[in-house]
């Protein structure tokens, strides 16, 4: 059974509504700043998968509008940066990025020594590593083929993508427990008591001024900026360069909100952040349940025990790695427990998971500025282009 693109976006919505309803009367999930399309999305998979043990259907979406959201989703982090606050991440955002690029070789180290612990070769221990779990669903298809062609493991592509779903759940649980934990073991509190740097906080909601002109005012900016970053993105292709959407995006809502204001002063660029926060939480919400719905969990059962080994001793390492390094060097307060709850997400998932992380602890506990900045530029472009040379390097040792 194949759902198409309109399909797909109506259930992913569906879906969230169904994420939203459960947090509102499940008061676990909220004391643990577990996001609600989180909820939704893991249930909904969990019902795929009995559909497809029961009777054999197998389900598949058409996830383009999934991969519209993502660039929405990335432009409105963009045109919510501040200069001066990049810049002031700088530091914060050099002891992110290394001690991440650290992470990554020691989730690889991991990766292989559990392999050859449980007889698997070590190269199936790279796509239980970085290839899948910061590397992604994307990383995992598009190395795939060459663990399966270069070094004979045939089923390269279902142990990748089964890492990959399981880690991305775990992910998305994780993340919002660490900053828990966190904030109430230190007796953490933001410096600020402004809404979230992403979407509308529960107080704003109430209070947000937002209508038709409002919202189709900043969908039109959002474009505009969209439009330039895919410009940008075939321009770049022209010399070689290849960057996912939206990045280029996201560099492009950056340089348009710190630039145009300051060169055209008249212009309202930035009146209207209660509707970029609506049409961000819109994007971001639609796009994660999306993604967790229509994982297929069932193409975990078959390697189930070599997987879970691996995953396990991963997940238990990001733990250990999140709470006594990255919370460490980033400074031991408030935006340092948010960054965790983030890198809880790419540690094992994925960026917009990582988003979504900090997003519900942020709605739930004030602002963290510089924690929106360093995590989504170090997830969302240093990792990929480290993580193809560590790949590179740990099959030319293990291969």
């Amino acid at each position: 059974m194949e759902l198409t693109a309109f399909q797909a976006f109506n259930l992913g919505i569906i879906v969230l509504f169904v994420g939203r309803f459960l947090n509102l009367r499940v008061g676990f999930l909220r004391e643990f700043n577990i996001p609600e399309p989180v909820t939704g999305g893991i249930l909904a998979s969990l019902g795929f998968a009995v559909l497809y043990f029961a009777t054999g259907i197998e389900t598949s979406f058409d996830l383009q509008a999934r991969d519209i959201l993502l660039i929405y989703f990335f432009t409105g982090i963009g045109l919510k940066s501040d200069i001066g606050t990049l810049i002031k991440g700088g530091r914060p955002l050099a002891l992110l990025l290394g001690a991440t690029l650290v992470y990554m070789v020691v989730q690889n180290a991991v990766g292989v020594s559990v392999a050859s612990a449980t007889g698997l070769p070590a190269v199936v221990g790279i796509i239980g590593g970085t290839s899948s779990l910061i590397g992604g669903h994307g990383t995992t298809i598009a190395w795939a083929p060459i663990f399966a062609e270069s070094y004979g493991i045939t089923n390269a592509m279902e142990i990748g993508i089964a890492c990959a779903t399981v880690g991305l759940i775990l992910a998305a649980l994780m993340g919002g427990p660490i900053a828990k934990f966190l904030i109430s073991r230190y007796k953490l509190e933001p410096t600020t008591y402004e809404e979230p740097d992403f979407g509308i906080g529960y107080k704003q909601a109430k209070r947000a001024e937002i209508d038709y002109v409002s919202v189709l005012y900043t969908w039109l900016i959002m474009n505009i900026a969209i439009g330039f970053g895919l410009s940008l993105n075939e321009a770049l292709e022209e010399f070689g360069i290849n960057l996912p959407n939206f990045l280029t995006c996201l560099f492009m809502g950056i340089l348009l909100t710190n630039t145009v204001p300051r060169i055209f002063k008249k212009i309202p660029w930035n009146e209207h952040e209660p509707s970029l926060g609506l049409i961000s939480d819109i994007a971001l919400g639609v796009f994660l349940a999306m993604s967790l719905m229509s994982m297929q969990l069932w193409a975990v059962i078959d390697l189930a025990i070599p997987i879970l080994s691996i995953l396990a001793v991963q997940f238990l390492v990001a733990l250990a790695y999140t709470l006594f390094v990255i919370f460490n060097i980033l400074g031991r307060d408030y935006e340092a427990a948010v960054a965790c709850s983030g890198f809880g997400g790419i540690s094992l998932g994925a960026t917009p998971t990582a988003i979504a992380n900090m997003n519900a602890v942020t709605k739930k506990y004030g602002a963290a500025h510089r924690a929106f900045i360093i995590v989504p530029l170090v997830g969302a472009f240093f990792i990929d282009i480290a993580n193809a040379f560590l790949i590179n390097q740990f099959l030319a040792f293990f291969g």
